[in-house]
């Protein structure tokens, strides 16, 4: 007994695959935009907060500048010295040991300079202050002032 099995090729399709349906970009475009809605604002929040945190770090070293600028001459640096007798010793202090920061007194994440008062408020010996991201006083969330 012989069988004889007949092998018919495929069919092939009418249609061929020549890229997304409409649909189905739409769907795409749907998933994405949810995504990034629910994603980003997280992100966006998160980003603020880390500002904050370099800016506190940044003027707790520069606080341990000023400490050290304290020992070394018996006083903190007046008010209207400023920041700057950090790196640039001034002419009236034999006693200087500097720079009390080695790359300099960096500006707060959003770019300005940090504020020093001498005498602090509230009976500190001193305030290091960042006026936020807008760089005024006042304001409330990133706009915060900061002191230390």
């Amino acid at each position: 007994m012989n069988v004889t099995l007949h092998h018919r090729p495929a069919r092939r399709s009418k249609r061929r695959f020549h890229g997304f349906t409409l649909l189905e970009l739409l769907i795409a475009l749907v998933i994405i935009g949810l995504l990034v809605g629910v994603i980003g604002p997280n992100l966006f929040k998160n980003l603020g907060k880390s500002e904050v945190t370099t800016a506190r770090a940044q003027m707790d070293a520069i606080a341990k500048a000023v400490e050290a600028y304290r020992l070394d001459n018996g006083h903190y640096p007046r008010g209207e010295q400023g920041l700057a007798t950090l790196n640039t010793a001034p002419s009236d202090e034999p006693n200087w040991r500097g720079p009390y920061m080695r790359k300099g007194v960096p500006n707060d994440p959003w770019g300005n300079p940090y504020q020093y008062r001498q005498p602090g408020a509230e009976g500190r010996e001193f305030d290091i202050m960042s006026m936020g991201r807008d760089g005024r006083p006042g304001g409330s969330g990133d706009d915060a002032d900061l002191v230390h």
